[in-house]
């Protein structure tokens, strides 16, 4: 199996629980959530494409150059992005299914 095809079905899968988490979310809190989640994709995206170029171009590592699909942003095959869109979609989706919210009133420690 390619390295797209695995990331594909992750991505998918991750996205698919992702879309189950935002239906528990309240449309007017919605807008917000999807916004979080376009922000964290394109800042870790931008990192990954930075970070994993370094460590390529200082040799710490090799891809089996058969897995990948030959498309590269820098240094960094294409394949690499899947994860930080992984993570952009799924962690505010869980975050705001478990009712994380930045500003939110928090209880008191109780003691």
């Amino acid at each position: 199996m390619s390295y797209g095809v695995f990331n594909l079905l992750f991505v998918v899968a991750v996205a698919v629980v992702a879309a189950l988490a935002l239906v528990r979310v309240p449309r007017e809190r919605r807008g917000r959530v999807l916004t979080a989640m376009a922000v964290t994709v394109v800042a870790l995206s931008a990192m990954t494409v930075v970070f994993d170029s370094l460590m390529i171009a200082a040799d710490l590592f090799r891809y089996d150059e058969e897995a990948l699909s030959g498309v590269v942003m820098w240094l960094t095959p294409v394949e690499d992005l899947a994860w930080p869109v992984a993570v952009g979609l799924g962690l505010p989706a869980v975050a705001e299914a478990i009712g994380l919210r930045p500003g939110a009133a928090r209880p008191k420690d109780v003691r």
